[in-house]
C-alpha cells in the first residue's frame, strides 16, 4: 500500500487531492443523509458546483442516492468508503503515528482517526465509531462495562452496535450536573439499550465532602451496590478533558482554577487532574472509580480528540496509560511534538 501511494504522489498528485475529496463527501453524506447538496456544500466549505460535479459522479457509481429529502448513501458507497478509509490510513501515515504515541505512551495499542475533531463533527463520529467497535471486541456476555460522562461519551454510546444482552453498564463516577444527555448515569442507559443489557446508575454527584459520601454509602444499599459493581467493571470506556474547562463545569472557582493551572494541571479524566509529566494535581471527591483502580479492570478505553486536547491527551495518558487510546490526527501530531520536546 504505501509504495502504490507513494507512486500516486508522485506521478498523480492530483489524483490524491480528488480522491480525498471523494472520500471527505462520502463520509459527511453516510453521517448526515439525507442531506442537500447545499447543506453538504455548507458543511464542507466548498462551492456548490465543485459539490454538484462530485456527487453526480458518485452517483454515476451508484455509491450515492438523490430522493427529494436528500441524498444517501448506499450499500456500494458504504463498501467503497471502508476501503478508502484504509487508503488515507495509510496516506497520511497514521500506522506510524499509532505505533510511534504506543510505544511513548506505554498502551497496548492507538488508534488514530483521520481529521480534526475540533473542526470536524465527522470526525467526532468517527471517534464514537472506533470506540464502539473497541467495546464490541472486547466486551462479551455477563460482563460490567463502566462509561464516563460527557458529549464525545455521548457518541459512543449512541454508536454502539453489540448486541451483548447480559451485559450491565454502570457510570464511573458520580455527576457533574451538566446537560442530561451528556451525564455519566443518561450515557449508561443508552450504551445498555444499544446493547440490550442492563443498567445501574449512580446518583450521586460530584464534589460531596468524604464524610457525606461515606454517609451516603452506609444508609443507601442501592448507591452502595452500584458504586461496589463500578469497582468491579470488566470495561471502563473514558474521555478526557481539559482540566480548566472541565474544573469549571464542576462549578469550581476562579481562583481554585488558577491555582490548579499555576500547579501545572491541563488534562482531567474521572475527577483527577494531571500535569503534563503525569503528576496528580487534584482529585475530585467522588464515588466510583479513581485510576489506581484500573490496575484491576480487565480492558481500559480512553477517547478524546482534537487539537486542544493533545497536551491533556498526553498528561492523562502518561499518568494512567493502560490498554488503548482513541483519538483523531490532528491530537495525534500534537501530541507526538509535545512527547518529542518532553
Amino acid at each position: 500500500m504505501d509504495k502504490i501511494i507513494q507512486m500516486h504522489k508522485k506521478i498523480a498528485p492530483d489524483f490524491i487531492v480528488i480522491l480525498e475529496e471523494r472520500y471527505t463527501i462520502l463520509r459527511n453524506i453516510k453521517y448526515s443523509q439525507p442531506i442537500g447538496r447545499r447543506s453538504l456544500a455548507g458543511l464542507l466549505g466548498l462551492g456548490e458546483r465543485t459539490v454538484r460535479a462530485q456527487v453526480d459522479f458518485l452517483k454515476s457509481l451508484g455509491l450515492i442516492d438523490f430522493s427529494p429529502l436528500g441524498m444517501t448513501i448506499t450499500e456500494d458507497g458504504e463498501n467503497i468508503l471502508s476501503d478508502l478509509s484504509e487508503y488515507v490510513h495509510s496516506l497520511h501515515k497514521l500506522t506510524t503515528l499509532e505505533n510511534d504515541l504506543a510505544e511513548k505512551l506505554n498502551l497496548k495499542k492507538v488508534i488514530v482517526i483521520p481529521g480534526n475533531s475540533d473542526t470536524d463533527e465527522v470526525v467526532c463520529r468517527e471517534l464514537g465509531r472506533a470506540a464502539s467497535l473497541l467495546i464490541g471486541k472486547y466486551l462479551q456476555t455477563g460482563m460490567i462495562m463502566a462509561v464516563s460522562g460527557g458529549s464525545t461519551m455521548a457518541i459512543v454510546a449512541e454508536a454502539i452496535n453489540a448486541v451483548l444482552p447480559s451485559t450491565i453498564v454502570v457510570p464511573a463516577r458520580g455527576g457533574l450536573g451538566e446537560r442530561v444527555e451528556y451525564q455519566a448515569n443518561t450515557i449508561a442507559a443508552v450504551a445498555a439499550r444499544r446493547l440490550g443489557g442492563k443498567y445501574k446508575l449512580l446518583h450521586v454527584p460530584d464534589g460531596l465532602g468524604q464524610d457525606t459520601l461515606e454517609a451516603m454509602l452506609a444508609a443507601d444499599h442501592s448507591i452502595r451496590t452500584v458504586a461496589e459493581m463500578v469497582k468491579r467493571a470488566d470495561v471502563v470506556v473514558y474521555s478526557i478533558g481539559q482540566a480548566a474547562k472541565m474544573a469549571e463545569r464542576r462549578g469550581m472557582s476562579e481562583e481554585f482554577i488558577h491555582d490548579l493551572v499555576e500547579q501545572g494541571a491541563v488534562g482531567e479524566a474521572l475527577g483527577h487532574y494531571f500535569s503534563l509529566d503525569g503528576k496528580m494535581i487534584h482529585i475530585t471527591s467522588s464515588l466510583g472509580l479513581h485510576m489506581h483502580d484500573f490496575a484491576n479492570i480487565g480492558t481500559v478505553i480512553a477517547i478524546a480528540g482534537g487539537e486542544k486536547k493533545a497536551a491533556a491527551i498526553v498528561a492523562v495518558m502518561r499518568a494512567t496509560g493502560k490498554d488503548v487510546l482513541v483519538t483523531d490526527e490532528a491530537a495525534a501530531k500534537v501530541m507526538q511534538k509535545i512527547i518529542n520536546r518532553l
